[in-house]
């Protein structure tokens, strides 16, 4: 019995549902139980087991929903939280991976990050607390409105995103007030300079915007407001006087402008410029660069204004003395290009304009200028022509030199300076033998000219193609003159030998004859006033130019040889005496 009862206190410490199935099937053997019975008490017996395990699992089910529940709310609050902090999601938020672990496991896992967000919304809350307050006071600052209410913080919306958003709009509020701040001081230091160039009250201006802007210290004061109606004020002052400046400056450079013209017209000396030298110094400066104390103060405009009205009554003779000047240059202008113009004419009409008196100075002096530029262009353009002009008249000066000399019968005479007279007649042959290529080339260019200019060609009013013909026309009467004399010479020697071959006597040298002199083309000059003045550019037989006055001859001009004989041009020259035996003096030397 002993033995059987220290086994079933082992069995009792070491049940299990198949040990009790095992006693109970000992039990019922014992007893004697049916196989019926047993099935009825086996089914008894699994029910009850049924009912003690379902209720086991519905108390494990309530405490499940529990957790759950438990786990869904932290959920939620922790989802408000980060919403109101800004996280996008529950998957930014540092969590241990716990989402295939146990209930209370996940529970763990959540508890700590809920309390660290709370704390931040807390922290977060200050934050946005103080951010608004600053935000607040320097609103009032640039508004001038002061604001005593506590700014209320939206603890639904606490993200970084927000708080960004404040504290850039506090960086934007803190330098506009910098800015409002530099641009006051900017204001009332261009003020402050507006005023002293145009001579104004700079403390009393400044105080008109706002009395805590004058200073004893001048314009880099603190400005104790910076209000947007201090700063519209003080602009719209600062406009004023720029258009102020702009004004005077204007009339300041106009002033300048007529004072420069005046004292060029009159030559003013530079003592008397200096005088004024504070105003012409600014005739062309734009209105950023003057500067200086004073410079356009009403004073110094109103003293330039009276110097000009001075200086326009001594204007109208000064002009005249410079029309006069003009006309002089003008006439010799004209004069060295040969030109004949009414230069009078022109300046009788400028001097009646100064003489009524309203009259602009630059305009008459441009008037004046274009009629002096364009004789000088007219001058420039004949230039060349002229230049030619005189190498043909000194071309022929030489050649009617060579014709002397060719009809002098002692040119080879051993005396003082023949050797001289011989070298010159050589070039002056040279120089000759040019003359008809240099008229054609003359006349060329003259015809090119007229051409060009739609008018003819004047030398002293006498048309320059005209004296070329005529030049021409004498140069051939002379060449023809010379091939008779050479025949006369022909039939005189021929006359001479069958004389000597009859008296065998040498007859004496005959006197010899020399070319006809006779007058060319005339250049007659006209006089300013249209009379006809004593001065004449003739061209003789030899094509040479002789200049008289009075209708004396030159007395430089060399004369005839004493046994010079003048022979008609329309005649032929062909009736020679046999008497006259004719020299060989028109040969080259």
């Amino acid at each position: 019995m002993v033995a059987r009862g220290e086994s079933n206190d082992t069995l009792i410490g070491q049940t299990t549902c198949a040990t009790l199935m095992h006693q109970l099937e000992v039990i019922w053997d014992e007893v004697g139980e049916s196989d019926e019975d047993r099935d009825k008490m086996l089914l008894q017996l699994e029910q009850e087991c049924l009912e003690v395990y379902k209720r086991k699992v519905d108390q494990a089910a309530k405490s499940r929903a529990m957790l759950l529940q438990s786990l869904a709310d932290a959920r939620a609050h922790l989802v408000r939280l980060v919403s109101a902090l800004g996280e996008k999601s529950l998957s930014d938020i540092p969590i241990p991976d716990k989402s295939t672990g146990t209930i209370k496991e996940q529970l763990a896992a959540v508890t700590p990050t809920l309390d660290r967000l709370c704390k931040q919304k807390e922290e977060r809350v200050n934050e946005f607390m103080q951010v608004q307050l600053q935000i607040q006071s320097i609103e009032g600052e640039i508004t001038g409105e002061r604001v005593t209410s506590t700014p209320q913080v939206d603890k639904q919306d606490l993200s970084l995103d927000k708080l960004q958003k404040y504290q850039s709009q506090l960086k934007e509020l803190q330098k506009e007030k910098s800015d409002k701040l530099r641009k006051v001081r900017a204001l009332v230091s261009m003020v402050h300079d507006l005023c002293v160039v145009l001579g104004m009250d700079f403390f009393g201006t400044i105080t008109e915007v706002d009395p805590s802007l004058n200073s004893s210290s001048g314009p880099a004061i603190q400005s104790k407001s910076i209000s947007n109606q201090t700063v519209a004020e003080l602009s719209k002052i600062l406009a004023t006087l720029k258009k102020d400046k702009l004004k005077r400056l204007q009339k300041l450079q106009e002033l300048a402008t007529r004072l420069m013209d005046i004292w060029n017209l009159m030559d003013t000396s530079n003592e008397e410029r200096n005088l004024f030298s504070h105003v012409t110094c600014h005739i062309s400066s734009d209105v950023d660069e003057v500067a200086g104390p004073g410079v356009l103060a009403l004073d110094v405009l109103d003293q330039a204004e009276v110097e000009v009205q001075r200086l326009d009554l001594l204007k109208a003779t000064k002009m005249k003395e410079i029309a006069q000047k003009k006309q002089l240059e003008l006439e010799e202008i004209y004069e060295r290009a040969h030109v004949k113009v009414d230069t009078i004419a022109p300046f009788e009409s400028i001097l009646a304009v100064i003489e009524v008196g309203s009259f602009d100075p630059l305009e008459l002096l441009q008037e004046m200028e274009k009629l002096v530029e364009k004789a000088k262009e007219e001058s420039m353009s004949r230039k060349e022509i002229l230049d030619k002009v005189d190498k043909w008249m000194l071309s022929c000066d030489e050649e009617s030199w060579h014709d002397d000399y060719s009809q002098d019968q002692n040119r080879y005479n051993a005396g003082r300076g023949a050797h001289l007279n011989l070298k010159r007649a050589e070039k002056a042959r040279i120089l000759v033998n040019k003359i008809p290529a240099l008229v054609d080339t003359l006349a060329a260019k003259t015809q090119a000219w007229e051409a060009e200019k739609g008018m003819p060609f004047t030398y002293d009013g006498v048309p320059l193609l005209a004296m070329l013909d005529d030049y021409k026309l004498l140069r051939q009467n002379k060449e023809d003159q010379k091939r008779r004399l050479r025949d006369q010479k022909k039939v005189h020697e021929q006359l001479t030998t069958e004389k000597e071959a009859l008296f065998g006597s040498k007859p004496g040298p005959a006197r010899p004859h020399t070319l006809k002199k006779t007058t060319g083309p005339r250049a007659t000059s006209s006089t300013p006033n249209g009379g006809t003045g004593s001065k004449r550019l003739t061209t003789n037989q030899n094509g040479s130019r002789s200049t008289t006055r009075n209708g004396q001859k030159d007395p430089a001009r060399p004369s005839a040889p004493v046994n010079y004989v003048a022979i008609a041009k329309d005649d032929t020259a062909s009736h020679v005496s046999s008497n006259n035996p004719v020299s060989a003096g028109t040969g080259s030397p």
